[in-house]
């Protein structure tokens, strides 16, 4: 019999997980300036939660990171839902927030459609390569598996959200830089907590007395309903 039950341990994960994400939505209003580079501030979150997908794939498998992804994906679209709803509700006449109200909490339909076709993409990839790569290695390298795994999902990402979002708004040169500079500056964040993902994935495993190999599994991130 298939175990499809789910640990305080996996589902604190993945109430994290669904935050960072919701968050980093919110975040991203706010665009400064970082060593010539334009950056908004989903920089400073957004990073965790391919940790928290790291973790979740390196523990539990594809199959619960596949479960994790959808969720997040839910949470952030009724989220990104009642906030339009919000915003279309007419201002009382003495209330004079509206316009910055609707800034923060009116994300555009293109940049929400290219939000949440990134982050699908990108999370997808960073499960797979971190579950096939385990495989591989025989559950060694975990070092190696989390920066590379990141790398690829977070370059899947800006290379669907950047071009989606931004063509035609940017310059072509600027928008490249921007997107190099996000995902190095994202995968430089995944290298330097390295030290404490590794101590975190190490406990949780003797903790829960688990460690997932995903042999013989299906990696299509439509099948949900199977979760390991």
């Amino acid at each position: 019999m298939k175990n499809t039950s789910v640990s305080a341990a996996f589902m604190l994960l993945g109430i994290l997980f669904c935050t960072c994400l919701i968050v980093s939505n919110l975040m991203a209003a706010k665009i400064f300036v970082a060593g010539g580079f334009t950056l908004s501030a989903a920089v400073l979150l957004f990073p965790v939660s391919y940790i928290l997908n790291d973790c979740i794939a390196e523990v539990w498998g594809y199959r619960k990171a596949r479960l994790i992804i959808w969720s997040g994906f839910a949470m952030n679209f009724l989220v990104m839902a009642v906030f339009q709803l919000a915003v279309a509700l007419p201002p009382a006449p003495f209330w004079e927030g509206a316009p910055h109200f609707d800034y923060i909490f009116g994300l555009a339909p293109r940049l929400a459609a290219a939000s949440f076709a990134a982050f699908l993409a990108g999370s997808f990839v960073n499960a797979y390569v971190m579950s096939r790569m385990k495989l591989a290695s025989s559950g060694r390298h975990f070092s190696a598996r989390a920066v590379v795994s990141t790398l690829l999902g977070e370059g899947v990402d800006s290379m669907i959200f950047f071009p989606c979002a931004y063509f035609g708004l940017l310059p072509f040169s600027e928008m490249l830089a921007v997107m190099i500079a996000e995902v190095a500056l994202k995968v430089g964040y995944e290298i330097a907590v390295l030290p404490v993902t590794r101590r975190v994935v190490a406990a949780i495993k003797r903790m829960e007395g688990v460690d997932v190999f995903d042999e013989g599994i299906s990696y299509n991130p439509l099948k949900i309903s199977d979760i390991g």
